[in-house]
């Protein structure tokens, strides 16, 4: 039912940015065919949630038949997606050049961290490298104190596999038009710089200050957005930007109205001192006690949940915003269609799952899958 669904999908097992691009389209309907190595699993492989939707076969990359049944495959699919260095597609035969004289009409995707060209292209890395030369890295921490890491959230996954997939969908709708696939190269330090567009539009408008972090608006320089401490040691999100919201934080919160007014709000210089007048109210009641006070009001006020309790957040509960597949909880596809509903088919399959089915799919008999298998070109 979802919107990809009778699309094909190829992708190259590997870890991380472009197995998550994988999930999202299997979650969307597309028929993804995960090309599984053979051997040991690497860590948590086998808890891997990204896995979930996908068919899986192991093919031998390095056996010539091998190569020519995935080359088979690809022959009759609409994406491939990959996350090796730059090069090594091509160095195994089946590089963009490989796949289009099999298939002129695939979309390629290559999911990497510096990019396909560049000084650093060949470089190892990893999301805390990528985010560090876009400014991002820099600018997220405490006035004063190192940048923190951002888990791997920003690189990885904003700027790699939501960059990919959108560089995917783009080209296979120009490729509906003209019949031809291209080379997506999606690169993390590329879309980690493109997630900074906002700061560099306040910094043009002398509204953002690059060489100091938290110090600005949104980075938790400004006290009305910032976390904050409770008297049972958790934290609250406040966010009350706009003037409208930040009355309503005043009002129902109880905020003496003389130190937080409308006319100051904005002045950097008393940001610190009303920082610390907050963290002192702040401190007096419990997070449940604030959430009873703020929440289902127009304060841009939330509690700060761990993973364990967002599962049971009321408005995450009330969306089904979590789903329960292969023994634990996870994300529930996103976004959502009013018509074409996106779906979990299935849970994560082990690698060599769907070999047989795959291949009978693609028109090889019994007996020429055998041989493959014998062969060692697939398990």
């Amino acid at each position: 039912m979802g919107p990809l669904s009778g699309y094909r999908v190829i992708e190259l097992a590997g870890l991380g940015p472009c197995p998550m691009a994988g999930m999202l389209l299997a979650d969307m309907g597309a028929e993804v065919i995960c090309i599984d190595r053979g051997g040991n699993l690497p860590p948590l492989y086998t808890e891997d949630m990204s896995r979930r939707g996908k068919k899986s076969i192991v093919v031998n990359l390095k056996s010539p038949q091998g190569r020519e049944t995935l080359l088979q495959l690809i022959a009759t699919a609409d994406v491939l997606i990959e996350g090796f260095r730059p090069g090594v597609t091509e160095k195994l035969g089946i590089g963009p050049q490989d796949c289009h004289a099999v298939n002129p009409a695939l979309v390629y995707g290559r999911m990497t961290g510096w990019g396909q060209t560049g000084p650093l292209a060949h470089n190892a890395g990893h999301d805390i490298n990528y985010i560090s030369i876009t400014g991002a890295l820099h600018a997220i921490g405490v006035k004063g104190q190192k940048p923190v890491v951002p888990l791997n959230l920003v690189g990885d996954f904003g700027g790699g596999t939501m960059f990919l997939v959108s560089g995917v969908l783009a080209a296979l709708l120009e490729a509906k038009n003209s019949g031809k696939g291209q080379v997506v190269d999606a690169a993390m330090v590329d879309g980690a710089a493109n997630l900074m567009w906002m700061c560099h539009s306040f910094h043009a408008s002398n509204m953002w200050n690059f060489n100091e972090r938290g110090v600005n608006m949104l980075d938790g320089g400004a006290f009305y957005y910032d976390t904050y401490e409770t008297a049972d040691g958790k934290y609250v999100a406040i966010g009350a930007i706009e003037p409208q919201f930040f009355t309503t934080l005043v009002e129902k919160g109880g905020l003496d109205p003389d130190i937080f007014n409308l006319h100051t709000q904005n002045d950097a210089d008393q940001w610190d001192a009303k920082k610390a007048i907050l963290a002192e109210v702040i401190k007096q009641k419990s997070r449940d006690e604030w959430c009873a006070l703020l929440e289902n009001t127009d304060a841009c006020f939330s509690p700060v949940l761990t993973a364990h309790e967002a599962f049971d957040y009321p408005h995450n509960r009330e969306r089904d915003a979590y789903i329960e597949l292969d023994g634990y909880k996870q994300p529930a596809p996103a976004p959502r269609f009013s018509r074409t509903r996106s779906e979990v088919r299935h849970g994560q399959h082990p690698p060599g799952h769907d070999t047989r089915t795959v291949l009978e799919h693609l028109g090889l008999s019994g007996d020429a899958i055998q041989t493959l298998l014998e062969q060692g070109a697939v398990e």
